[in-house]
């Protein structure tokens, strides 16, 4: 069973996080939520308090497949041992996600020169030497994916899934959805 990890700091987008999570979880993803902050319960953009599985500083990252960074706020780009993990990640040729906000990240560790990507509009300006398909939902450009925004979360997390459990699963899932 593949593994990944979902990040949550103060002011997260809820929809992209707890979508993502729903739908990857159905289809039989082991995937965790993980505090940016000292505390398990952090609280979204909407006010919505979630209780993640687990604090950052917990976490054993040798197990994991995907790192996935949902946006909402500019806060995610603060935590400098996530950048480090993104970084050892993107070295070692493993997947990593980011929607909405959440690809700056990717773009000030330079992860997305020469790269296709995409972001919430207004954030392209993060995105440093990344070949902008802004218009896109998602863009998957070798091991990176990114996604544009919450409307267009269930395409995000439909993708990650067909990425770690294949395009059956994604079908399986999307039709239980009926997004299919």
């Amino acid at each position: 069973m593949k593994k990944a990890l979902i990040f949550l700091t103060t002011g997260f987008e809820e929809i992209e996080a707890l979508a993502t999570v729903d739908i990857l979880r159905r289809g039989e993803v082991d995937v965790k939520t993980v505090s940016l902050t000292d505390e398990k319960t952090v609280v979204g953009s909407h006010a919505i308090p979630v209780v993640a599985d687990v604090l950052f500083s917990d976490i054993d990252f040798t197990a994991i497949d995907m790192l996935i960074l949902p946006g909402g706020t500019t806060k995610i780009n603060d935590h400098e041992g996530l950048k480090k993990q993104v970084k050892a990640f993107a070295e070692a040729d493993k997947d990593i996600a980011a929607i909405c906000a959440a690809p700056m990240v990717l773009g000030g560790l330079g992860l997305l020169r020469g790269k296709s990507a995409t972001c919430y509009p207004g954030f392209e300006k993060y995105l440093d030497g990344a070949n902008l398909k802004t218009q896109e939902a998602v863009v998957i450009d070798g091991k990176v994916v990114t996604g544009r925004g919450p409307g267009l979360t269930f395409d995000f997390a439909l993708q990650l899934l067909e990425i770690l459990a294949g395009k059956e699963k994604r079908q399986e899932v999307a039709k239980g959805l009926l997004l299919a």
